[in-house]
């Protein structure tokens, strides 16, 4: 961010709607709300054995971020 402070709000933004869009709930996000979601029996949770793929997509996404980040940003 020190790169390029005036592109915060834009990634954020993109963050947000790509998150509403590839996600059952904005929620999800969080792999901690992910796995307490698979414990609920509720229209917002989600099957206990689809947690983990969950997750294991979150961490994927936020390897590839860290890559691709710094070249994004680069002056």
């Amino acid at each position: 961010m020190r790169a390029r402070p005036e592109a915060v709000a834009g990634l954020v933004a993109i963050y947000i709607t790509l998150d509403c869009w590839f996600t059952a709930s904005t929620s999800f996000a969080n792999p901690a709300v992910t796995f307490a979601r698979a414990f609920t029996d509720t229209f917002a949770g989600i099957y206990p054995g689809h947690a983990a793929i969950f997750v294991a997509v979150q961490i994927g996404a936020t390897l590839i971020a860290m890559w691709m980040l710094p070249r994004l940003l680069r002056r």
